[in-house]
């Protein structure tokens, strides 16, 4: 059991530039929870949103998922968003539930409104599109096509 010195030095070595990568990893990622002013959105249905999820404008990462609780009394999703600070949206903005693509993971979509006022910390979205689920848009389909077969 007598080990060398060099052995141990390289170990520590090979474990600092691990630690360095991991490090490196998750700053380039984008993982981090954007910290800003909080909003809110009422869903019906967020099928697989998750807490962490990124919010975008136009493909930008802008924000991050805080939370999401169920209200008691009418059953919607109450989901809390943190926003950057410097990203001031119109208040008649559509916040929008989607994908990255058709088995991606779920993340927000803000489409900025016209309207001159703002949402403000701690104010709700009024202007919200649930999630749409696979069965949803395979249903949609199928309601399309039969429907166009009975007007022929």
């Amino acid at each position: 059991m007598n080990k060398k010195p060099v052995e141990t030095i390289m170990g520590l070595v090979v474990l600092a530039v691990a630690a360095f990568f991991m490090l490196f990893a998750y700053k380039v990622s984008d993982l981090q929870v954007v910290k800003g002013y909080e909003i809110k959105a009422r869903f019906i249905k967020v099928g697989g949103l998750n807490t962490g999820a990124d919010v975008r404008i136009n493909g930008i990462k802008v924000g991050t998922v805080t939370s999401q609780t169920i209200n008691p009394e009418d059953y919607m999703v109450d989901v809390t968003l943190s926003l950057k600070p410097n990203i001031s949206l119109p208040k008649d903005s559509a916040v929008i539930i989607t994908g990255d693509g058709l088995m991606g993971d779920k993340f927000v979509k803000i489409d900025p409104g016209k309207s001159e006022e703002k949402l403000t910390p701690g104010s709700t979205a009024e202007n919200t599109k649930d999630a749409k689920s696979l069965e949803d848009m395979v249903g949609e389909i199928i309601f399309m096509v039969t429907n166009n077969d009975k007007d022929q």
